[in-house]
């Protein structure tokens, strides 16, 4: 089920979602102080070509101080566009039952997209 649904996923949107996740994550890279940010961008990118079949897994010093205000960082800037667009897909995907499996995916990128650093699909 996973490998179906990871194909369908990047044929229905996914591909694109990850593609503008990794050029930002460039885009970020240009500025030294982006570099953490850019990087966290490009692996949220990664993880959105397949999600299908992984877990959101917590480092063993995720909450060490520098992740947690990078946390906070992110949050303000970036994260929280990022969980309101995925919350708003998640909504408009159940409206059909077909949609509800990639809905579940959407919800699971919330808590990778609020707070990356640390976190990881795996």
């Amino acid at each position: 089920m996973g490998t179906v649904g990871n194909i369908i996923w990047l044929i229905f949107g996914g591909l694109i979602v990850g593609l503008v996740y990794i050029f930002g994550g460039m885009l970020l890279c240009i500025t030294i102080i982006g570099i953490p940010f850019g990087l966290q961008s490009m692996k949220l990118g990664v993880a959105t070509f397949a999600p299908f079949g992984k877990e959101v897994v917590e480092v063993s010093d995720a909450n060490s101080t520098l992740r947690v205000l990078f946390n906070l960082l992110w949050l303000v800037l970036f994260g929280w566009e990022i969980a309101l667009a995925h919350l708003f897909s998640a909504l408009v995907l159940t409206i059909t039952i077909v949609g509800i499996p990639f809905a579940k995916q959407h919800i699971k990128l919330i808590p990778l997209s609020l707070f990356p650093f640390g976190r990881h699909l795996q």
